[in-house]
């Protein structure tokens, strides 16, 4: 393996050996992202049949939204 990446650094694929493992890091992450959106859209999708957002609806998503802020604020000044 060693000599593999070595090679790659040579070829000049990468400038070093560290960022051909930061690159590595990199699409691992992605790769880990993209999974878990694709399970959280399956889920969304297996959900069941989608109802219509209410007035009540959106003002509890501001109310989480409003609350989460005001927390990080709190977290932010405390810091």
């Amino acid at each position: 393996m060693r000599a593999y990446v070595e090679d790659l650094v040579a070829n000049g694929g990468y400038s070093s050996i560290s960022e051909y493992f930061r690159e590595l890091v990199r699409l691992d992450q992605k790769r880990k992202a993209q999974e878990r959106l694709e399970s959280m859209l399956l889920e969304g999708l297996n959900s069941g049949a989608a109802t219509e957002m209410t007035q009540q609806d959106w003002e509890d998503i501001r109310k989480k939204v409003h609350e989460k802020v005001a927390k990080r604020q709190n977290l932010n000044q405390e810091a």
